[in-house]
């Protein structure tokens, strides 16, 4: 009986499924673009600093076809919490949606190659916040709070049954390669 020499690691098979290929591009989109809106949005925020907020948020307002008069609450939490940011929060914020928007990329990247790591990243970060917008839709709940949980939740759930049907199809390999 010769001893078994052990297989060297088989790399990740490329992925010919059109469909498979069709709906990881359709999620790697999805990331993309929440990159692509936390950046702006990012931008938006950054381009205020030295701005005459009142203005701004008057402009705002009117662009939104606002009243500031009926909704000055509103106006004047928007005034305050824009002046409570300091230089130094600015930066620490600056770098939580660095850190965030560098991920979605990275995982758009790896989605849109169809690579096994991008799903596992993107069943994982997605996972993530669903009890959070979970807590978020029941405290406040919107059509878009959740068309937000919905989206999250099918993306995250399509990315847990590729990965396993690939584990399956790699353990069906692996016992044939045993006979």
């Amino acid at each position: 009986m010769h001893p078994k020499i052990p297989h060297p690691r088989i790399p990740h098979p490329i992925v010919h499924d059109p469909e498979h290929i069709k709906g990881v591009r359709a999620v790697a989109t999805v990331e993309f673009t929440k990159g692509i809106l936390v950046v702006l949005a990012g931008m938006g925020v950054l381009s205020m600093r030295h701005k005459d907020i009142v203005g701004v948020a008057e402009s705002l307002l009117e662009f939104l076809h606002v009243n500031a008069h009926h909704h000055h609450h509103l106006f004047g939490i928007f005034v305050d919490l824009v002046h409570r940011i300091s230089d130094v929060r600015l930066w620490k914020i600056a770098t939580v949606v660095a850190v965030y928007v560098t991920l979605r990329f990275v995982e758009a990247y790896g989605l849109w190659y169809v690579r096994p790591w991008a799903e596992w990243l993107a069943f994982a970060s997605g996972a993530i916040y669903i009890p959070f917008e979970g807590a978020d839709l029941l405290r406040h709940p919107t059509w878009f709070r959740l068309l937000i949980i919905v989206v999250n939740v099918g993306i995250v759930l399509y990315m847990l049954m590729l990965r396993l049907e690939a584990a399956k199809k790699r353990h069906a390999a692996a016992a044939l390669g045993d006979i």
